[in-house]
């Protein structure tokens, strides 16, 4: 049954073209003139909040087709919420002959990296203020030191961790030299497809791929803005013992979560393609109504295998980015604290077209959740995260939501938010370090959806387990 609150939304987009079906917790949307389309399926706790450019959203990417192709599934995760280029996050989308680069969109290999360390709540406040300076300089004030070789930023792009590695063995360079390269060596076995996707260095930003010489990339070990962040944490609670114990969780450990993707790098690859799918469209074929242009196998085969190679280009450098976020903390930790391991728990990408079965599947906000395999969703500032298992559910394409989604715009809390008290923000309590004021308001714990009834909803519908929780100490916002 329909909750009560919607049915006016729901009757006045029936009005304006758009069938909107529920039940159990399930949307199901589809215009009325396109029958053919598959019905796009939303997976939303009861009583959440819908919105109707959302839903618009999602029913335009169910209807992206091509005389030589179309799409054989969509869906949502809870985090569900409008996108800024025409696709809703937490969108997911399977092909069989056909890749759309704007489902993607510019944050290519936008992901989530979890670290963990034996230090207490106690140990770390003791010495959180040299910690937070030490940081403030790395990731604010560009004290960092991210020199590496031609050979290196050329590894980089074209085989991503493993082939940075490689020539980081070679030549250790920057803030490099100090760790210990063996760890990451072996934590890469801890990087969703080993952080090592097939890209090429001719899709790269030309001035990061010289062919001599030193490279200082500002972009790399740079937090961005949005969403993105980098927190520490602690870990409040451990619902599977046996794999919390394999992936060395335990509770009262610090845990360290790192949001970031592929910065200016997926800017100048993604807008580059979205460009070049309009000016593949075929001449005298009326545009899509969703503006989404496919790029389809069988007309324009070697633009498909050149897109994904551009983006595996662009995935590759938002890897190596968040190990340097990482790394960066890892040496400052070592430095403040004494000898920590820090290892890596897991990295794991959204924003990514990946090879799945027959075809690919498009994640724009959501991330793989395959069998066994860790996810990692993050709440907001004020409100826990949590790691969590995959159960390979293919009713929703292995796929889970990237964090708790957006209830208010960054619009709306820029205008607004400085009008609002800190207790009506979610402020009370949250230790948000940030150059910018504006930046606290607009990523407050108030702009976000509450995360529990999200992985509730998750775990109902069999997409995830939950492993352990994570509740925010302070957290990093660029």
């Amino acid at each position: 049954m329909q909750p009560k609150n919607l049915q006016r939304l729901l009757r006045a987009l029936a009005r304006q073209g758009l069938d909107v079906q529920y039940s159990n917790g399930v949307y199901a949307v589809r215009w009325f003139d396109t029958p053919n389309a598959p019905k796009a399926e939303i997976l939303l706790p009861d009583n959440f909040p819908i919105e109707a450019k959302a839903l618009k959203q999602l029913a335009n990417l169910a209807t992206v087709t091509h005389p030589q192709g179309g799409i054989s599934r969509v869906c949502a995760t809870p985090d569900f919420h409008p996108g800024d280029a025409g696709v809703a996050i937490g969108s997911i989308v399977e092909t069989s002959d056909l890749v759309i680069p704007a489902a993607v969109g510019s944050d290519i290999n936008c992901g989530m990296r979890l670290h963990v360390a034996d230090l207490s709540v106690e140990q770390f406040l003791q010495k959180r203020d040299r910690f937070v300076e030490l940081m403030k300089g790395d990731y604010f004030f560009g004290k960092r030191d991210v020199t590496m070789t031609y050979q290196a930023m050329q590894a980089l792009f074209a085989h991503g961790v493993p082939g940075w590695l490689d020539a980081m063995l070679d030549n250790p360079t920057g803030s490099v030299v100090a760790s210990d390269l063996s760890q990451l060596a072996t934590e890469s076995d801890r990087i969703f497809m080993g952080g090592s996707l097939a890209g090429h260095i001719k899709w790269s930003p030309a001035e990061l791929v010289p062919s001599s010489g030193l490279v200082r990339d500002g972009g790399l070990a740079t937090i961005g803005s949005g969403n993105h962040f980098v927190e520490v944490q602690r870990i409040d609670a451990v619902e599977n013992r046996a794999l919390a114990h394999q992936w060395g969780i335990r509770v009262g450990q610090l845990a360290f979560t790192i949001h970031s993707g592929s910065r200016n790098v997926g800017k100048y690859i993604g807008g580059m393609w979205q460009s070049r799918a309009q000016a593949a469209w075929t001449p005298g074929l009326k545009y899509p109504v969703s503006r989404l242009f496919p790029l389809s196998v069988a007309t324009h085969g070697d633009l498909v295998a050149d897109y994904l190679q551009a983006e595996a280009t662009a995935a590759n450098y938002a890897f190596i980015n968040r190990l340097l976020l990482a790394e960066l903390l890892r040496l400052r930790l070592r430095q403040v604290y004494g000898d920590l391991e820090a290892p890596l728990v897991y990295d794991l990408p959204h924003n990514i077209t990946l090879r799945e079965g027959q075809g690919w599947v498009t994640r724009k906000g959501a991330c793989p959740a395959h069998n066994g395999q860790p996810v990692i969703i993050p709440g907001s500032m004020g409100a826990p995260s949590y790691l969590l298992v995959g159960l390979g559910n293919s009713d929703w394409c292995y796929s889970a939501s990237h964090g708790a989604g957006r209830l208010r715009s960054r619009f709306d809390l820029s205008r607004q938010g400085n009008k609002e008290t800190k207790s009506d923000l979610g402020l009370i309590g949250v230790d948000c370090i940030t150059l910018r004021e504006e930046r606290r308001i607009e990523e407050a714990p108030a702009a976000y959806k509450p995360i529990t009834p999200v992985i509730d909803a998750q775990v109902k519908a069999g997409l995830v387990q939950v492993v352990a929780r994570m509740q925010p100490i302070l957290t990093f916002k660029a």
